[in-house]
């Protein structure tokens, strides 16, 4: 076996047979939130582009940061699921179906949405206290931030993929993401990025939380690769992984 695909299966092996055996077992069956959601956002996206369906969809899943906090904490459920409109719609729904689905089988759809809506949540939060700071603070913003329009699915797709790597021992590929979201900012300092490293703050915190409660409380034996076996079995994963177990639905 070669040094690329060795670094692979020890990066990727637990979350790919995690993965595979209910794909294949159930297919679609094994997404039935991730397909939602990727119907509710190409539903919202066209219906966004009618004339019809512009202000319906402004008013029950827009965001800005100047919307008094009750309504915009009302609306940010939905407006996880609204494509922005400067960017295609078609990377929204790729994300989506990729890494909520990914997610959707590793931990359970209600885990996945409650990640995501932390994320989300975190990012739009954190909008609001960066304008009122200012620009010139460290994390600040300026003013005319209070406008912009803030929905789509980028945040909760960032929170998600770092969660399930650190979850699934892929932290080259959790740090990977991390240091693209930082590299955003550095190049292109925006709302749209710091948010990002907003979400990546809340999605840590839930990891500790995690890793808090099973270092400290009995939860279930953790797996490692035995090449030898060609598969993954109980036992300690010795110098990897948090020690946590797969979540599956």
């Amino acid at each position: 076996m070669g040094t690329l695909a060795r670094w692979a299966r020890a990066e990727w092996g637990l979350l790919y047979v995690t993965v595979r055996e209910p794909l294949l077992k159930r297919r679609l069956r094994a997404l039935p939130m991730t397909l939602t959601a990727v119907c509710l956002t190409a539903l919202l996206q066209y219906a966004q582009n009618q004339p019809w369906g512009y202000q319906a969809v402004q008013d029950l899943g827009a965001v800005r940061a100047q919307d008094p906090l009750g309504p915009a904490l009302l609306r940010t459920p939905l407006s996880l699921f609204v494509p922005a409109l400067d960017l295609p719609a078609w990377g929204a729904l790729a994300q989506i179906l990729f890494v909520f689905g990914l997610a959707e089988v590793c931990l359970g759809w209600w885990r996945t949405l409650v990640i995501a809506y932390v994320a989300t949540l975190a990012g739009t939060l954190y909008a609001r206290a960066g304008i009122t700071h200012g620009p010139h603070a460290a994390f600040g913003l300026p003013w005319t931030d209070a406008q912009v329009v803030d929905t789509g699915p980028s945040a909760a797709v960032v929170g998600l993929a770092v969660f399930v790597s650190w979850r699934y021992g892929a932290y080259l590929t959790a740090g990977a993401v991390t240091l693209a979201m930082v590299a955003e900012v550095l190049v292109k300092e925006n709302l749209a990025g710091k948010e990002h490293l907003a979400a990546l703050m809340a999605v840590g915190l839930l990891c500790l939380a995690a890793a808090s409660r099973h270092r400290y409380g009995r939860g279930p034996r953790a797996f490692r690769w035995r090449p030898r076996h060609g598969q993954w079995r109980p036992g300690s994963r010795t110098g990897r992984g948090s020690g946590l177990p797969p979540i599956q639905s």
